[in-house]
């Protein structure tokens, strides 16, 4: 088990995102998702049994999703940066849905090093 995960806080939509990062990424999966009980729904104000958090994999990263509501909005201020070996693999991941849904915030090749970070 990996020792430290980042955690991804969002109000309501921590599957959907988990769906839609494993669905860009060859080499990932979604691992355990939980569901809020009775006494963790009253404590936070959810349905009991909707979706609490979201465990997933991302080419051998684990990641949390937690639907955590409202108090935090996700922002650029947490990002993904992916290393690419050729600007193929960055067009294979723009076609790949991130041109559709995710929030690029820059991609280039830099001393024959492409990369793409988006959120």
């Amino acid at each position: 088990m990996q020792k430290i995960s980042p955690f991804l806080w969002f109000d309501h939509d921590a599957e959907e995102a988990a769906k839609f990062y494993t669905s860009i990424f060859k080499n990932s999966k979604i691992i355990d998702i939980t569901h809020y009980g009775k006494s963790s729904a009253e404590a936070s104000g959810r349905l009991k049994g909707t979706v609490m958090s979201v465990t997933f994999e991302l080419e051998g990263q684990l990641f949390m999703a937690l639907n955590g509501g409202p108090v935090f909005k996700f922002s650029p201020a947490i990002s993904f940066f992916v290393n690419c070996d050729t600007q193929e693999e960055v067009d294979e991941l723009w076609e790949r849905h991130l041109w559709h849904y995710g929030n690029i915030l820059y991609t280039t090749c830099d001393s024959k090093i492409w990369y793409i970070i988006f959120y």
